[in-house]
């Protein structure tokens, strides 16, 4: 048998983990590409400040982006919280308990659940059950849910990654538990806790099952959290399954990947500038 010296194997593991990467990037660039060259000539004015109208051959898509924001925000501002304050009670508070070990499981077993689940499950507890219709409510409410795991397990990861020196000399200064939580651990994991965020968001913003199911897929402007809308999610998937208009469709498509493309570089700026503040 040949054997493989460690220089060998580690040019090997080189060549192929830069493949692996080169690859991805490729596959990235070739949809966005792709889409971007199907729909950017649809971006005017009138297409990104019009209503919908005739079910989406004529107009605008701004009923829709207002919708996907709203719903989004929601989602994230009920999510974050519930996310990091579980993250923390499972890493900071519990000590490889049984309670840890339940909600662990549970938070990866949500996290692999189809969103269409979701989607069926928040049409009969919110949108039946609760009685808040077809709304932004209720499409917030089960985004939420649906996207607290992937915070809960990215927040958890990051507080683990603060050294646990750092507690110490808090504690050693006088510091109580909760003042070195809020003080030390939480500013320190920032970082990891606003990418759990930022996935999140790219998941609310992209979804479109458990969103058909809970939002709606009304064409009006949506005034309150209790209006029915159409995210652009939705709003793409209805024009390319119906036939109604592929141009439309593809111009919905490029607008969707600008905003989630927007949102990733001014998360990624915010945190940057956290991270040389406090390094």
């Amino acid at each position: 048998m040949v054997r493989i010296g460690p220089r060998t194997t580690q040019i090997i593991a080189y060549i192929m983990l830069l493949l692996a990467t080169v690859i991805t990037v490729v596959v990235l660039f070739f949809i966005i590409i792709y889409v971007f060259k199907n729909g950017f000539g649809q971006l005017t004015w009138e297409f990104l400040t019009e209503r919908t109208h005739d079910m989406g051959k004529e107009g605008g898509i701004f009923p829709s982006i207002v919708g996907t924001f709203m719903v989004t925000i929601l989602a994230i501002i009920i999510a974050t919280p519930l996310g990091v304050g579980s993250a923390v009670y499972l890493v900071e508070y519990t000590r490889g308990g049984v309670m840890r070990r339940i909600v662990s499981f549970g938070a990866d077993c949500l996290a692999g659940v189809p969103s269409i689940i979701f989607g069926l499950f928040g049409f009969i507890f919110f949108v039946i059950q609760l009685n808040l219709g077809w709304s932004i409510l209720s499409g917030g409410l089960t985004l939420a849910v649906m996207i607290i795991p992937t915070i809960i397990r990215t927040t958890e990861e990051a507080i683990k990654a603060v050294p646990h020196s750092h507690r110490e000399i808090s504690y050693s200064l006088g510091g109580g538990k909760f003042d070195t939580i809020m003080k030390v651990v939480l500013p320190s994991s920032l970082p990891g806790i606003l990418t759990g965020v930022i996935l999140g968001v790219g998941r609310a913003v992209g979804e479109t099952a458990a969103v058909i199911f809970t939002a709606g897929s009304s064409l009006g402007m949506p005034t309150t959290v209790f209006s029915s809308t159409r995210t652009l999610a939705v709003h793409f998937y209805i024009l390319a399954r119906e036939g109604i208009s592929m141009p439309k469709a593809y111009g919905t498509a490029t607008v969707l990947i600008i905003i989630i493309l927007a949102i990733n570089f001014v998360a990624y700026r915010l945190m940057h500038r956290f991270m040389k503040r406090y390094y």
